[in-house]
């Protein structure tokens, strides 16, 4: 193993790799901050985000997450005379920065809870800047050593030109390391795996907390607050192969087969970047499983940090905040002030983008054969004649059984342990999977059920044959 220090990695305003910032930042800031954007909201007292690599010893403590993530990418190189192999990859994350307010006293400044100058406030909170860290050309085993450096800014608060206060922002230093691992694997076709592990190496220190708590905080307030400011929030990685290709996890090639099964993924889940035929040169390794070539919709006007919410509903539901609500949102946090200044200014047209579309591929086709929504079209399945074999026993339309939930995927199971029913069709599913339809013998409302065709379902293995 060797070290080696960071170098540049490919011009930023390239396309393709702004293209991936996008998706990438999607998944960087979930949970950066939830509507409804204010400190005093719920969810947004306990901080926390996928992708956290907090310091060593904080899982132990409770206090934070793991230290570590790896992944493994298949990368099938070019055989091209001349083709020369190598690894470019970016780890992003969140550097995490905590935002004191101070009230300007005729000494100096004191720490205050919120601070308010005519309709503006702020309030301490946790901010944080977007880093990246770029490591191109690499060809074979190494270690990179990662350093961030902290750091304080100081923001002046003015009240009609009088100084009314200042924001006070510090950041802790934050210290990783990069193990990459290049190795060629046996295969059919040629085959390399790059595994990619990164660790933070700051260590946990409970005498920090201890002095935040003395602050004001509660010690387990504080302690976890400690632990964030000392993690990579959000972390992943962007990765880019130069004289290959990489291969899906989820779709190898049978040659790949094998090899993709054997790789290992924690908690970090790689999938390809770009459009469909092209290169797959670029992945992305998130703390999310995601599918390859995840994009963000066109009509997407910025972030609201949830990932997994609809912009248009976040934009009305902003649209009903009061205006003090608005006030108290745009003081918890730039990034929030953003949102709620650009749902105020949106426009009827804007608004209406977000309702839905709908997009034709080109590339897609359905066979008409056997249309998948008609079962009359498929002779091969008739629900009202098919059989499963239980226990010994084919049952079919009319059997009597005796229901044994085991999966407990509804409450009500529990209520129907030990109950005799009448099977009323045997259904497979596009899964393979086999399912029962039965109706309770002991229920008065049986032909009612049958004539609007309301079953209980069943998996084979529920049921015991009555003889």
């Amino acid at each position: 193993m060797t070290g080696h220090t960071p170098t540049a990695a490919p011009p930023r305003d390239e396309p393709r790799l702004a293209d991936a910032r996008r998706v990438a930042d999607a998944i960087l800031f979930e949970g950066y901050i939830l509507y409804p954007y204010r400190s005093t909201s719920a969810k947004n007292q306990l901080r926390w985000q996928f992708g956290m690599l907090g310091p060593v010893g904080a899982v132990e403590a409770g206090v934070g997450e793991e230290s570590g993530a790896r992944t493994s990418l298949l990368v099938a190189p070019e055989v091209q005379p001349g083709a020369e192999f190598g690894i470019d990859l970016t780890l992003r994350f969140l550097h995490p920065q905590f935002r004191a307010v101070e009230r300007a006293t005729g000494s100096g400044f004191e720490p205050v809870h919120a601070l308010h100058i005519h309709d503006a406030q702020w309030v301490p909170w946790h901010e944080a800047i977007v880093r990246e860290v770029p490591i191109a050309g690499i060809t074979d085993d190494a270690v990179f050593p990662i350093a961030i450096a902290g750091g304080e800014e100081t923001e002046l608060l003015y009240d009609a030109g009088r100084l009314a206060g200042r924001l006070v922002r510090t950041r802790e230093p934050l210290s990783a390391q990069v193990r990459v691992t290049v190795r060629s694997i046996d295969a059919e076709q040629p085959l390399v795996a790059v595994d990619i592990e990164v660790e933070n190496l700051g260590r946990w220190d409970p005498a920090s907390a201890a002095e935040a708590g003395q602050a004001g905080q509660a010690p387990r307030t504080a302690a976890r607050d400690i632990a964030a400011r000392a993690s990579f929030a959000g972390a992943h990685l962007v990765v880019r192969a130069h004289g290959g290709r990489f291969l899906s996890p989820t779709d190898a090639p049978p040659w790949a087969a094998d090899a993709s099964a054997a790789c290992e993924q924690y908690r970090w889940w790689p999938v390809l970047l770009g459009a469909e035929g092209g290169p797959d040169d670029m992945a992305l390794v998130s703390p999310i499983i995601l599918s390859d070539r995840p994009s963000v919709a066109p009509e997407s006007a910025g972030d609201f940090f949830d990932a997994t919410e609809i912009d248009e509903m976040l934009a009305l539901r902003v649209r009903t905040l009061t205006d003090d609500e608005k006030a108290q949102a745009r003081g918890t946090d730039p990034r929030a002030a953003e949102i709620i200044d650009r749902c105020d200014t949106m426009s009827d047209e804007a608004l209406a983008g977000l309702h839905g579309t709908v997009r034709d591929s080109a590339d897609a086709t359905i066979s008409t054969d056997t249309p998948w929504w008609d079962p009359a079209a498929d002779a091969s399945v008739a629900p009202e004649h098919d059989t499963v074999l239980v226990a010994g026993v084919t049952v079919r339309k009319g059997s009597s059984v005796r229901l044994r939930p085991m999966r407990r995927a509804d409450a009500q199971d529990m209520f129907l342990e030990g109950q005799n029913a009448t099977v009323t069709a045997v259904l497979h599913d596009v899964d393979g999977g086999t399912h029962v339809a039965v109706t309770l013998d002991a229920d008065p409302g049986n032909d009612l059920h049958a004539w609007y065709g309301r079953y209980h379902y069943f998996a084979p293995d529920e049921l015991e044959p009555l003889r």
